[in-house]
């Protein structure tokens, strides 16, 4: 089975205490274990203002998940547990290829 890097990126309601935080963030870490993921990294990024207001909110706690996996039935059970809850405000799961990741030239230090 080919498999594929994953990045997921959901923002959370701001109004959010930092145990519920913590909670939503292992609660997606959860189904993506017990569906297969593997190497599976969070970066909590803190509240930031929004781009534009989305359901009455004007800022938003970004969270950043990067994981391994080869079946897409993962993501798709993730995400509707985020569709469904009531404190993700917006999520974005990007798909790439371990080849091509793997393949990018490291960029060459230059002397001056």
């Amino acid at each position: 089975m080919k498999s594929f890097v994953y990045e997921t990126m959901y923002i959370l309601r701001p109004d959010l205490n930092e145990e519920q935080v913590e909670a939503a963030i292992g609660k997606y870490q959860d189904i993506l274990r017990e569906h297969g993921a593997q190497n599976l990294e969070v970066q909590h990024l803190g509240k930031r203002r929004l781009a534009y207001e989305i359901a009455n909110h004007r800022e938003g706690i970004y969270i950043q998940m990067n994981y391994e996996g080869g079946d897409s039935k993962q993501i798709a059970v993730m995400e509707r547990a985020m569709r469904i809850s009531d404190d993700v405000i917006r999520y974005l799961t990007l798909k790439e290829d371990v080849a091509a990741v793997q393949a990018e030239p490291e960029p060459e230090a230059q002397g001056v």
